[in-house]
């Protein structure tokens, strides 16, 4: 029912993964739709959306949904709305966010003799020693991690209730023309 006449070639399915023919504009008009329309209140979606989203910036690639989820239940949040909070950790982002963690980790350590790290650092050396790259990116993921949830929060929790309010208003004035039709 909902397939397409004409199969897609891979090349052009990976295209749109990549880069969407709708438009980026329209799949976060979707996504602000979908966070606005999850179940429960204002608060608890915009907890497990500030869960996964600040989970999206630690070095965890790979387990940003199973920790983001068992954040969200530990904390009473949404896991609908954490699994799409991780989406911020995508195939563009995640090189910069791993970037940036890593020399924020790298500063916060620059004094410190326990950690000395080389001056460039490649896929070969991270290879080598990965507890070495680790540490550096877990540490100064934390502040960041700490000022993305607290954004993410009040944006969202913004977001839902402006969402639910308009919804409100809506179905408001639905049932005053249906009240006024079953009276006429």
């Amino acid at each position: 029912m909902f397939r397409r006449r004409e199969k897609q070639s891979w090349a052009r399915r990976l295209r749109e993964f990549f880069w969407p023919s709708g438009g980026f504009r329209r799949s976060t008009r979707y996504l602000a739709h979908r966070i606005g329309r999850l179940p429960g209140t204002p608060t608890s979606i915009a907890v497990g959306f500030a869960c996964g989203a600040a989970v999206a910036f630690t070095p965890f690639v790979g387990f940003h949904l199973a920790i983001a989820l068992m954040l969200a239940w530990l904390v009473r949040g949404n896991p609908w709305a954490a699994g799409i909070g991780t989406l911020f950790a995508n195939p563009w982002s995640v090189p910069v966010i791993l970037y940036g963690i890593y020399h924020i980790g790298a500063w916060m350590l620059r004094d410190s003799s326990h950690h000395h790290l080389p001056r460039d650092v490649g896929s070969l050396y991270i290879m080598r020693h990965p507890l070495e790259v680790l540490l550096p990116m877990t540490l100064g993921s934390i502040p960041i991690v700490v000022a993305v949830w607290f954004i993410s929060f009040f944006a969202a929790r913004q977001l839902v209730t402006g969402y639910h309010l308009r919804r409100q208003e809506r179905t408001g004035k639905r049932q005053k023309i249906r009240r006024r039709h079953k009276e006429e």
